[in-house]
């Protein structure tokens, strides 16, 4: 982008038309008379704003406003077909991804089988933007940016990925690059529980805690770590692989990696092959037991980092509910420290995919921010 001095009528222009694009984000529909009221700008400014906005593609009419006197006010609103991304979410054996654009449209989920498909990461993310494109009929092209949660270790200084077993034909080194080349994307590889944890923070029970863990407990085990609202990822994008901790499973017992209490096969073992809702529902003896476990597995969390909430969160955590979350506030409840409070995850099962679209929302919108013209 271009450098212009500060002070002079273009930095001006650029800086009110930025403002008023992001307001048409934050708002929706907008006419000049509720621009100008938003920005305080004059409405012939606010006209000159949305004329600049509208000559970039920025904005486009889309509709009138009728008002308690006078005749209706045109209104313009935010063009989402300028700039779109994919939000994706790699699984085991399947693939997630959902179409974005900059003004929150809501798109249709689909999910990609690849467990008998042979894996690139350029490969998975070719059929995911190609499945999301078609199911939303948005022409690709538009496709701009990526966000993809993956189950691994994630170092973006170093394009490296790390602690997975789950991505098959992904190599350690260079996914990102290899995306980006082959597909002309912009791509961002995230640990798929820090992408949970953000969604929790912007619309979960995490939303006014100053600080707090998401625990994830699913096929495998892992924490995502919010300070202050930002992601502590470590310095090598390994903070939170908690599956690797060895603990003790009881007194005087040997240590086991907290994967082995609480991944999915410790959790089938405990239910005996049933099904997790219906077993703990059923037997609280059961539900117990994995409250148990999870008091063990967090108990490193609390020491080191004292959070303020801990929220439980994943297919074990959503299926013991309410419940589980009561049982593990009670076992993590000590007389020689203040507990943290311990929250069941109110994300729902997407919630790698929400924080992975919101974190999209932004990329695109700044995206748009920067085809302003600053002439």
């Amino acid at each position: 982008m271009s450098q212009i001095d500060p002070g002079t009528s273009s930095w001006l222009r650029s800086r009110n038309d930025r403002e008023a694009l992001r307001l048409f984000l934050e708002h929706g529909a907008l006419t000049r008379t509720m621009l100008g009221e938003l920005s305080g700008m004059s409405k012939p400014t606010a006209t000159q704003m949305i004329a600049r906005l509208e000559r970039a593609d920025l904005l486009l009419p889309v509709g009138e406003i009728s008002g308690a006197r006078g005749p209706s006010a045109v209104s313009w609103g935010v063009r989402s077909d300028r700039v779109t991304g994919v939000a994706v979410s790699m699984l085991d054996d399947t693939i997630h991804a959902v179409l974005v654009d900059a003004v929150g449209t809501a798109h249709p989920v689909v999910e990609l089988h690849v467990a008998e498909s042979e894996r690139s990461p350029a490969g998975d993310l070719d059929r995911a933007i190609d499945a999301a494109c078609v199911a939303s009929d948005v022409d690709r092209r538009t496709v701009e940016e990526v966000v993809i949660g993956v189950q691994a270790a994630v170092s973006s200084e170093h394009d490296s990925l790390a602690l997975t077993d789950s991505l098959p034909g992904w190599p350690p080194q260079g996914a990102r690059h290899l995306i980006e080349s082959e597909l002309g994307v912009a791509a961002t590889l995230e640990n798929d529980v820090n992408l949970a944890a953000m969604a929790e923070r912007a619309f979960g029970v995490a939303q006014d805690a100053e600080s707090f863990a998401l625990l994830w407990i699913g096929v495998g085990l892992g924490v995502g770590v919010d300070l202050g609202g930002s992601i502590h990822r470590g310095a090598h994008g390994g903070a939170g692989e908690i599956g690797y901790l060895p603990v003790a499973s009881g007194p005087g017992e040997p240590g086991v990696v907290t994967t082995t209490l609480l991944g999915a096969d410790g959790i089938r073992a405990l239910v005996d092959g049933g099904a997790p809702q219906v077993v703990f529902a059923e037997d609280e003896s059961v539900l117990a037991a994995v409250a148990e476990r999870i008091a063990l597995t967090i108990e490193p969390v609390l020491a080191v980092l004292d959070p303020e909430l801990v929220v439980l969160g994943g297919p074990t955590a959503l299926a013991g509910g309410l419940r589980l979350a009561e049982l593990v506030a009670a076992r993590t409840a000590r007389d020689d420290r203040d507990a943290p409070l311990v929250r069941l995850s109110s994300t729902g099962d997407g919630a790698v995919l929400e924080g992975a679209r919101r974190l999209l929302v932004e990329k695109i919108r700044t995206r748009l921010e920067d085809r302003i013209p600053t002439q």
